[in-house]
């Protein structure tokens, strides 16, 4: 099921006032037709982008508080006020090393929807739980615990499915392979909601880059990507903006 694209750039703890400089200028120089693309740099990077630009900002992550005494968060509307419209949550690093659980990814995404960010969660397998053939458990446990949580939270996201053991490593899921999982997310949220199911954005991501974008862009049920290493090269990065239209 296709709907306008979506790219998101995940820069990790990378970036700086140059990179945002050689990002904001080879992305002016693409229109942009079904496609939306956002930027996730570290939180001090957010203000270098200009005001008007043809492409979103989202944060790495948010708090699931609204403010007080939590040395080091950020607040989702810390986050408005710096410009971001989008944030990521639940990504895997965050779970694995942060050990974020699934109900406080939840109760981020609550603080992210109720202020008016549109969170982007992240879902996926480690290669252990994969080579247990538990790859469908897992996911299915993760979206369950969002859904127990509040039901509309869903609704209100972007799905991310990023196969923990493909991020970094330059291993990717085969194009088939990503849209067995897309497919079933799909249908799992179609038991839980099925207008959501067939609205929600699935963005695939694990080593996107250049050359796989689209392979993985044909597939039915993936909406997009999730990009990192890649999102930090000015022209590759336009090369999978490209891709992403055709």
């Amino acid at each position: 099921m296709k709907h306008q694209q979506l790219l998101v750039a995940n820069w990790k703890m990378n970036g700086s006032a140059e990179l945002v400089d050689s990002i904001s200028a080879t992305l002016a120089g693409i229109t942009f037709t079904g496609l939306d693309v956002v930027i996730c740099p570290p939180f001090t990077l957010l203000h270098r982008f200009a005001e008007q630009r043809n492409f979103a900002l989202g944060a790495q992550n948010v708090s699931q508080h609204s403010a007080g005494a939590y040395t080091g968060e950020i607040s989702a509307a810390q986050l408005l006020e710096a410009n971001a419209t989008y944030v990521i949550i639940g990504h895997s690093e965050r779970r694995t090393l942060n050990a974020e659980t699934d109900e406080l990814i939840a109760a981020k995404l609550k603080a992210a929807t109720e202020a008016g960010l549109t969170p982007i969660l992240c879902v996926g397998e480690t290669l252990e739980q994969r080579q247990q053939e538990k790859t469908e458990q897992v996911i299915a446990r993760q979206l369950d615990a969002v859904y127990a949580s509040q039901p509309e939270l869903l609704a209100k996201s972007v799905i991310a499915y990023e196969p923990i053991w493909a991020i970094g490593t330059g291993e990717s899921a085969s194009p088939e392979q990503a849209q067995a999982i897309h497919a079933f997310i799909r249908d799992h949220l179609a038991q839980l909601d099925s207008a959501v199911a067939s609205k929600i954005k699935l963005l695939y991501g694990g080593s996107v880059n250049g050359e796989n974008c689209s392979a993985l862009f044909a597939q039915p049920d993936i909406n997009g990507a999730l990009v990192g290493g890649a999102s930090l090269k000015a022209a590759e990065f336009a090369q999978i903006c490209s891709s992403a239209q055709e």
